[in-house]
């Protein structure tokens, strides 16, 4: 089952102004991480322009040729694929600082759709320019494997989130990790807002939204979590981390 072309209106908008990765808050999480001043502005030579892209907005489309990667300065995405049933699964919800767009690297063509849960802003960062600063700049290169390789040992958690774990298990382990991501963003690591919908969270986890809403409840009368529509606070952050462990005994 084909997907219909969304209108022009919510695909990205081009901003005038060019990035600066030494000027982003979000740089030691980034690219640029560990890079020093020389360096830093060779990337900067090479980063395109800022892009604003509106809430429900595509950043790309699946089988869309692969150009840029994407380095999200301001707001959230998710990304999903179109199964053969024609539903969508969502593989992923990426955040300020993380990159964009590596699905489409050994193919030239990009395997899912990227959309924003808000209005966001992302840096765009041409793949043949980039790969040409690798062989001149190896801790760059370092650092985009390790990227790379956090990609893929995230994918991973997914298929043994999907394939062995409860249900209690999968949403505490969701929360454990969005947790560690503000985190490391400076921000709050027990109070944050979701900004992906029950139903995404469901389906990103393999759950009903009914189930999300469930364990949203069943957590808050536990003691686990404090909700007010979708600001969540951790109460017992020690106890989610054992659950999304395995180790905790779920009532």
């Amino acid at each position: 089952m084909s997907n219909p072309s969304p209108a022009p209106s919510t695909f990205l908008n081009v901003n005038s102004l060019r990035a600066s990765c030494s000027n982003c808050s979000m740089h030691q999480l980034c690219l640029p991480m560990g890079l020093g001043g020389n360096d830093m502005d060779k990337l900067d030579q090479i980063i395109g322009r800022r892009c604003k892209v509106p809430r429900d907005g595509y950043l790309y489309r699946m089988d869309d040729p692969f150009t840029n990667l994407y380095a999200v300065r301001v707001g959230h995405f998710k990304t999903y694929q179109i199964n053969a049933g024609g539903e969508q699964q969502i593989t992923g919800f990426q955040m300020a600082g993380e990159l964009l767009g590596m699905d489409a690297i050994s193919t030239d063509r990009h395997h899912c759709d990227a959309i924003a849960l808000e209005d966001s802003e992302v840096c765009e960062i041409p793949f043949a320019r980039l790969e040409e600063l690798f062989g001149s700049m190896p801790v760059l290169l370092r650092h985009f494997h390790r990227m790379m390789s956090q990609e893929i040992t995230r994918e991973q958690s997914v298929m043994l989130l999907l394939g062995n774990m409860r249900a209690e298990q999968r949403f505490a382990a969701f929360l454990v990790n969005l947790a560690s991501r503000y985190t490391a963003r400076g921000y709050s690591s027990t109070s944050f807002q979701l900004r992906m919908s029950r139903e995404d969270i469901g389906n990103y986890l393999g759950l009903t939204i009914e189930s999300i809403s469930r364990l949203l409840s069943r957590f808050k009368k536990q003691g686990l979590l404090k909700v007010s529509n979708r600001e969540i606070e951790l109460l017992d952050p020690a106890t989610l981390k054992a659950m999304a462990a395995g180790t905790e005994i779920c009532s």
